[in-house]
């Protein structure tokens, strides 16, 4: 049976074949190649609403939380790095689309390259240490509480697991090199 850590281990690997879209299209734009405005749209959308608003909101509300209730510091530690490299993961999305408006690709390109990198460590990070971490802490009535939380959360948020997994493989074969 997959449990709440299985399904965000799931939720990275869909993550990453963004950012390996994000790659190309810097890829693109350093060779000179002309890139579609809308599938700089695409990529923030995708980003903002599956990475950030659906997963990072998940380990935020849910997860941390439930480790929490076991002794893990939510300001320190693991948790601490993961909430602040979820900040600074924010604040990229932001240059990147203010680059994008500005028609900077320069800018765009370190932006965009500084977030592949970030979320890059950030889901080894939460892999091998935090994800683990909780698979040790958390019990069985933790995990289906877990469960019930992450169900909640996802019935508020738009689309499906199924599209979002459908949209990064269309990016990833689409703009990745």
């Amino acid at each position: 049976m997959k449990t709440p850590i299985d399904q965000l281990l799931a939720e990275h690997r869909i993550i990453e074949k963004a950012l390996r879209a994000l790659a190309g299209l810097c890829e693109r734009l350093e060779r000179g190649e002309q890139v579609d405005p809308d599938a700089f749209d695409r990529i923030f959308e995708f980003l903002m609403t599956f990475a950030d608003r659906r997963h990072h909101q998940k380990e935020e509300k849910c997860l941390f939380p439930a480790l929490g209730a076991q002794g893990v510091p939510r300001d320190r530690g693991p948790i601490g790095v993961i909430l602040q490299e979820h900040c600074t993961g924010r604040a990229l999305i932001a240059q990147m689309r203010r680059a994008v408006s500005a028609h900077a690709n320069d800018q765009f390109i370190e932006a965009a390259r500084a977030y592949v990198d970030l979320l890059s460590e950030h889901i080894q990070k939460e892999d091998n240490v935090l994800f683990r971490v909780a698979q040790t802490l958390l019990d069985e009535r933790s995990m289906r509480s877990l469960q019930d939380d992450f169900n909640q959360a996802e019935a508020e948020l738009p689309g499906s697991l199924a599209k979002y997994e459908q949209e990064a493989q269309e990016m990833e074969r689409a703009w990745a090199v």
